[in-house]
């Protein structure tokens, strides 16, 4: 650390040639108490500036301060570099201030000599323009024109709550970033989906083949809580039992490192306190290994305990198909010519779900032709109530069931329409502890349950119970008809209806 105030204006210019001095030395930031302090790079950040390549994916543990050394760095950039165009893409329009206020501070707590040599020529409320033709500006979004330097923040937030915005990010924003640009992307985790999801897995597949890198693949980063010198906490008032302290000796063996007392105090107290106990919720914030982030968020999923608990008690395993026992379909028809389809087999007291189809843009006789190939004994197939909706056919109007009808498919049910999604969901829930499913021939339906979720209300900040239409709903829709077939539904508005028979063969 050099003290700036004691050198010349000339020495000043001179060391801000280097720009491993400059990230150093010439910025002041707010730290975690509102303090005024310069910025000097801990560990983590400073292992990123020495292992920045042109793409970079960082997964991450909270606050951890790599949003601050990439904006920095950002800043720094366009400072000293001439026609650079950057920007952030921030969640929302909240944290879009919050950013741009942190970097407005970082600029106007220059030494004067610096902003002298890269002075303003626009200062808006989202947008730095400097005189050296360079512009940095903070925003939701980011189409127009070519990026020298891109950030977006939280990505993995974006893809679970914005789906539109988080397209919009890989259709536009990252294909905007010049080939020798640089591009950062980072963000804790956000379940198993959505295109952070997909990236980050790529990117650690590929840092694990350990060989060079394109300009345009993607460099992966991982930081966890357990290398964060600032999370620790007194251990005498934090009861750690026997299971915790297991989990932590077993994560020292996997990294080679030792995890204190008073990390151990801090990781439980961070649970039990900011979290009520979530263990998930904890994996997910403060990961121990990029696995851990990855592990199911619960946030929103409809079916999140339901599948958990499949899991726990072995309910998603290997189903062999019982020849014996007809094998009944339950549909849904989705809009735009999405269907999804599940097998299922009625073994005793069980429901198991031995075979999952889905098909987009394709006529009802490629499904019974897929449907005929499997070589089953069919017994009843049970469409939505949709199925009797009438369709424009080729010669007439005729509808879903219809069609497959003259297809040749027998014993077709039209399962009632629901008067309530919600109540509809919960019984099916309520059905779940009967359910089975075959890991392998169901297991993208399984991937479509574990993301059926809330759609989020950005105004309000919070989940509502209308189902986001993300691709997923179409699965968890059609397991749905089995449920509404066949579960004792909750009182509605209107009269009890009659559970139906469990007879299932044709």
């Amino acid at each position: 650390m050099t003290d700036l105030a004691a050198l010349p204006d000339d020495e000043i210019i001179k060391l801000a040639r280097d720009p491993f001095w400059r990230i150093r030395n010439l910025y002041r930031v707010l730290d975690k108490d509102g303090k005024d302090v310069l910025f000097v790079p801990w560990e983590e950040q400073d292992k990123l500036l020495r292992e920045i390549w042109y793409r970079n994916i960082i997964l991450k543990a909270r606050q951890r301060g790599f949003s601050t050394v990439i904006q920095l760095l950002m800043l720094d950039t366009c400072l000293f570099t001439q026609n650079t165009n950057a920007a952030v893409i921030a969640q929302d329009l909240d944290a879009a201030e919050v950013i741009f206020r942190k970097i407005k501070f970082a600029y106007d707590h220059l030494p004067p000599i610096i902003k002298q040599m890269a002075s303003l020529a626009k200062d808006s409320a989202s947008e730095l323009i400097l005189a050296n033709n360079s512009s940095l500006r903070v925003a939701t979004s980011a189409r127009s024109g070519t990026l020298q330097f891109l950030h977006v923040s939280e990505f993995g937030k974006i893809c679970a709550k914005f789906p539109d915005k988080a397209r919009e990010i890989i259709t536009g924003s990252l294909p905007a970033v010049a080939q020798t640009g640089i591009a950062f992307i980072e963000s804790t985790a956000e379940g198993r989906e959505g295109a952070f999801y997909e990236m980050t897995q790529r990117a650690q597949k590929t840092a694990m083949l350990k060989r060079p890198l394109s300009m345009r693949e993607y460099k992966f980063h991982f930081a966890s809580w357990w290398d964060a010198n600032e999370y620790e906490t007194d251990p005498e008032f934090v009861t750690i039992t026997g299971k915790e302290h297991d989990y932590f000796n077993k994560l020292e063996n996997l990294i080679g490192r030792q995890i204190s007392l008073r990390k151990r105090a801090w990781y439980i107290a961070t649970r039990d306190n900011e979290f009520n106990g979530d263990g998930q919720m904890m994996l997910q914030e403060y990961p121990s290994t990029p696995e851990e982030a990855f592990s199911q968020s619960t946030e929103g999923v409809y079916y999140a305990e339901q599948m958990a608990a499949a899991r726990r008690q072995g309910r998603i395993c290997a189903l062999p198909h019982d020849p014996s026992v007809p094998v009944n379909t339950f549909w849904d028809l989705g809009k735009d010519d999405d269907t999804a389809i599940w097998f299922h087999q009625k073994i005793g007291a069980w429901d198991h779900f031995i075979d999952f189809y889905e098909v987009a843009d394709a006529p009802f006789s490629t499904m019974v032709n897929h449907m005929q190939s499997l070589g089953y004994t069919w017994g009843r197939h049970y469409l939505p109530h949709d199925g009797e909706q009438r369709s424009w056919g080729v010669e007439q109007l005729k509808t879903s069931k219809d069609m497959l009808e003259d297809l040749g498919l027998r014993n077709i049910e039209i399962v009632p329409r629901t008067p309530n999604v919600t109540i509809a969901i919960r019984q099916c829930r309520d059905a779940f502890p009967k359910y089975r499913f075959d890991e392998t021939r169901c297991k993208a339906g399984i991937t479509h349950l574990d993301n059926y979720r809330k759609t989020w209300n950005a105004r309000l900040g919070a989940w509502t119970d209308t189902p986001l239409k993300n691709g997923h709903q179409h699965a968890a829709d059609a397991l749905r008809q089995h449920s509404q077939m066949f579960q004792e539904p909750a009182i509605t508005a209107g009269a009890r209806r009659k559970k139906r028979p469990s007879g299932m063969a044709a």
